[in-house]
């Protein structure tokens, strides 16, 4: 029996391979001979370094940059087979990053993931993958920009500090000094989000109020945003305001394409790509996936209904170990999950439960196999 592994992270209590262990636990619980194949993934968020660094066998390189907050910080990213450079903007530009208090995205900066993409490109990297989950910003990825060598500039002629509240006294946009090397580099979006830069749908209206800011704050953060966006086309030639994604992450989304030529990919399907899941899908017998929560949302982009529609091409079945069943989850019957576990065998409080999650995924791991063993049972049954 071949069963492949393919979880996205519990977030807050689990990483994708503490996922995958445990899950392996429970199967040779019942199936000690198994062959047992994990493949760490992720969506683009939290975690994307890792599932890819450890997936492929890649390495970790350590910078020192300039964290949301403006202060200075230690990231890392990974370096892949081929010079292939992955990273998170969350490592650099993200909600983790900053105290809950502190959270204000109306000076918080990307100014630290452009930091991480020219120490990739100084050490030879050619293709770049950038999750951008997580943020804490809004600044449009101005940060990201000037750290490339992008000057923002005010009517003054004077550099525009860090965040998005500073974007309302932009007056001029000057490439001259940008990093020329961009040109030779393929650089990778890794985002399922697809919201455009302003607007009720927008960077500010759907996502600033995780990342601090109030509902006036919000309004100011659209308006600074669209003012951004106008100048850019003015200045640069570059319209952005309504492309999809270019809301992602802050509008970091539109940062990227605008000034790194870069290019918007669902983030769950260039991972599994990355992993090449699919040679490990062809003769598997079983596919356990999973992540903290499945709900009406999975369907958008989330790991275990990615990696169903890839396991649906072989028809091989799945089953979705997760942390919790939210409304609406059924929904990703109709994707190619097959059944779904929660990992909540009795009631407990949220602490306990994610205090205690590998114990309870392999618990729940080991069920799921027993469940599957039946099948078997029965066909072979005389009675």
């Amino acid at each position: 029996m071949k069963i492949v592994i393919a979880s996205d992270s519990f977030k807050g209590s689990s990483s994708s391979l503490e996922v995958a262990d445990a899950i392996e636990k429970g199967i040779r619980k019942v199936h000690p001979d198994a062959e047992v194949v994990k493949i760490p993934v992720a969506d683009g968020g939290e975690g994307t370094v890792d599932t890819l660094v450890i997936g492929t066998g890649g390495k970790y390189e350590e910078i020192e940059i300039i964290g949301p907050r403006g202060k200075k910080i230690k990231a890392r990213y990974g370096i892949l087979e081929e010079n292939i450079a992955v990273i998170e903007m969350a490592a650099a530009s993200g909600l983790t990053l900053v105290k809950e208090e502190e959270l204000d995205p109306m000076v918080t900066t990307t100014y630290g993931t452009g930091q991480m993409i020219k120490d990739a490109i100084d050490k030879g990297c050619k293709k770049i993958f950038v999750g951008i989950g997580g943020s804490a910003t809004n600044d449009g990825g101005v940060g990201m920009a000037q750290a490339l060598g992008v000057s923002f500039k005010d009517k003054n002629g004077k550099e525009i500090g860090y965040g998005g509240g500073k974007l309302r006294g932009l007056w001029d946009i000057d490439i001259s000094k940008i990093d020329k090397r961009l040109e030779d580099v393929e650089i990778i979006v890794i985002s399922d989000v697809t919201n455009p830069l302003c607007g009720k749908d927008g960077a500010s209206h759907i996502y600033g109020p995780q990342k601090g800011a109030t509902p006036k704050m919000i309004q100011e953060l659209d308006k600074n945003l669209k003012h951004y966006a106008i100048v850019l086309k003015e200045k640069v030639g570059k319209d952005i305001l309504n492309t999809p994604g270019s809301g992602a992450a802050g509008g970091l989304g539109a940062g990227l394409m605008a000034f790194c030529n870069a290019k918007l990919y669902p983030g769950i399907e260039k991972i599994l790509d990355i992993n090449n899941i699919d040679e490990h899908l062809m003769d598997a017998d079983l596919v356990i996936t999973g992540e903290g929560k499945i709900d009406s949302q999975s369907i958008y982009g989330k790991v275990p209904v990615g990696v169903a529609k890839r396991a649906y091409k072989y028809s091989v079945p799945v089953v979705a170990i997760v942390g919790s069943v939210g409304e609406g989850a059924s929904a990703v019957y109709e994707h190619g999950v097959n059944a779904i576990m929660d990992i909540i065998p009795r009631p407990m409080t949220l602490s306990e439960a994610m205090e205690n999650a590998p114990a309870l995924i392999e618990e729940t791991a080991e069920s799921a196999m027993r469940m599957w063993g039946l099948k078997s049972i029965r066909a072979t049954s005389t009675c």
